[in-house]
């Protein structure tokens, strides 16, 4: 299933201390594991639904709120995917979340997680450090991509720690980084009208890397209103997707739309 439990209790500090931990606050642990993070998230009045769906560490997880419940308590253990549960009904109210990912699955949580984006306050997780790399980066850098654009658009990612294969158990063969992900992003302030078409496009405008926007966009508009889209856009006819802002993205956007194939 991917597991790398963060079992170094240094590095579980470090990452604590960066987290905005208010009392009261309710938390959504995806992959809770042993526990390593859920205790602290639970400490000072806080309520934390531990996501876990590894049956074996779920009754663990269980286990300890029954044994302790002074130490463990807030805790409320779920056992199931996070990609089929009802984040907003779980929680109740807006959250936060917390979760070490496993690296194969990454973006379809975040993508769930964009679903319920007007409850959550901020998200925080344990990633690839690649793919962290990838999330942040600005438009012009060869990491920018279609997740670069859709974690932007959603909300405001930083890397706040690199994290070394030695503090996790067992060892992943690769560097991690935590990225804390502030909600709204630019959403906030673009004023897209259908979001998930804007997704499709923008992944669409990103779907060959090596061509031009003129060149992908072929196979959902006719060429001529994409040439006279990115004149009024101010863009050149040859401009690639990697070049482009996420205000530029929804300007040319709102200029084919509807969009409809030749």
């Amino acid at each position: 299933m991917g597991q790398h439990f963060l079992g170094n209790p240094g590095w579980r500090k470090r990452i604590y201390e960066t987290l905005p931990l208010r009392p009261g606050d309710v938390w959504i642990e995806i992959g809770a594991g042993h526990g390593e993070m859920t205790q602290l998230l639970a400490a000072g009045g806080r309520r934390v639904i531990a996501i876990e769906a590894d049956a074996r560490l779920a009754d663990g997880l269980r286990r300890n709120v029954a044994d302790h419940p002074a130490a463990w308590s807030g805790v409320e253990v779920v056992e199931g995917d996070v990609l089929g549960l009802d984040l907003h009904a779980l929680a109740g109210r807006k959250f936060r979340v917390y979760g070490n990912l496993p690296y194969y699955i990454t973006s379809p949580i975040l993508h769930r997680l964009f679903e319920v984006a007007d409850q959550i306050l901020s998200i925080h997780i344990v990633i690839q450090f690649e793919v962290a790399a990838r999330i942040a980066a600005p438009p012009g850098r060869r990491a920018y991509g279609y997740l670069s654009a859709a974690c932007q658009f959603y909300t405001k990612p930083e890397i706040v720690l690199r994290i070394p294969p030695g503090a996790f158990r067992p060892p992943p063969r690769v560097t991690s980084a935590l990225v804390r992900m502030d909600l709204p992003g630019e959403r906030a302030s673009l004023g897209v009208r259908d979001e998930k078409q804007f997704l499709e496009f923008i992944q669409t405008c990103f779907s060959q890397r090596r061509k031009t926007l003129r060149n992908n966009l072929r196979m959902i508009v006719p060429d001529d209103r994409v040439f006279e889209a990115l004149a009024k856009c101010g863009l050149r006819p040859d401009a690639r997707a990697e070049q482009l802002t996420l205000a530029q993205f929804a300007a040319l956007f709102a200029e084919l739309a509807p969009l409809s194939p030749a």
